[in-house]
């Protein structure tokens, strides 16, 4: 998703540094008949961290940090439990009102909108973004320097018109964004600062299916997951014939990924491959030999 694409730099953040992210995410989906994906989601990050999720199967907002269910009991917590029921049935009709504009009648559609901010700990500068999207592109967007809404595709034109021409709202935003947010996030850093301050170091492993098979640097159980993963070829780097993969979730907290090289076994026997893993300012080194790599086939 382009939308979603705007901030990846703020997903694969690393926590101990200097800025600091706070965001939210609701996805509207319409049309899809696939057990157990919910029509309406709701997540809140800090840092690239969940901490708290809804959905509405379960119609319960769940704390996903052990450093954050104390809050999980208090007043403010049912708000934002009622404010995610409300959307969740503001998003049901604005997926529809939205197929309409685009003249579709049925099919699979999301409805997305990612809002939130970021502080800086040590300038003390923030800045707020709110963003929404429309089956994977670009739809409306906040310029909180300007107070007012922009769009590139002329479905929106009219949400984009009225919204603007609603001064409170927008000066409602602007508050909420230059301080509101901030608040709420220098919280939740003093809540979770032991939890959100630890490191795991990544497991590094190279795979491969068989010898004709790409070859897989697959990094795993690393923590937070700022991570990268680059090759050398004797020394210099390599960027053909690499497909880096996206940052996923395991099951205990911690992040995987992988890199995969895709050249012949003589290539890389005749030359000197590295895979390069950085994380929390450490770096780990794989040379790529037969002794190194991990397969189910016999050498």
């Amino acid at each position: 998703m382009r939308c979603l694409a705007v901030f990846e730099s703020f997903m694969s953040c690393v926590v101990c540094s200097e800025r600091h992210r706070f965001i939210t995410t609701y996805t509207g989906i319409n049309g899809t008949t696939i057990a157990g994906i919910p029509e309406f989601s709701a997540v809140t990050t800090l840092d690239d961290q969940q901490i708290d999720y809804y959905d509405s199967n379960i119609m319960e907002l769940i704390p996903r940090k052990n450093w954050i269910k104390d809050f999980a009991s208090t007043h403010m917590w049912k708000q934002d439990t009622k404010i995610r029921k409300h959307v969740q049935q503001i998003y049901k009709n604005n997926i529809r009102v939205v197929m309409e504009r685009f003249n579709q009648s049925h099919g699979v559609h999301s409805y997305q909108r990612m809002y939130g901010c970021e502080w800086d700990d040590h300038t003390g500068d923030s800045q707020g973004f709110d963003q929404y999207s429309y089956d994977g592109e670009d739809f409306i967007s906040l310029d909180l320097k300007e107070l007012r809404y922009n769009t590139p595709v002329a479905q929106a034109i009219s949400t984009v018109q009225k919204w603007n021409n609603d001064r409170a709202q927008l000066e409602s935003l602007k508050q909420y964004y230059e301080d509101e947010c901030v608040y709420w996030l220098k919280e939740f850093l003093t809540l979770g600062k032991a939890d959100l301050e630890k490191t795991i170091a990544p497991e590094v492993s190279l795979l491969q299916k068989d010898p004709s098979s790409p070859v897989v640097c697959h990094v795993t159980g690393f923590y937070p997951s700022g991570v990268t993963i680059s090759w050398l070829r004797n020394g210099v780097n390599h960027h053909e014939d690499v497909d880096l993969g996206a940052i996923l979730p395991n099951e205990d907290e911690t992040f995987q990924r992988t890199s995969s090289l895709r050249i012949p076994p003589d290539e890389w026997k005749k030359n000197q491959y590295t895979c390069v893993v950085e994380h929390m300012g450490k770096t780990i080194k794989r040379i790529l030999t037969e002794d190194e790599i991990r397969s189910n086939y016999s050498k």
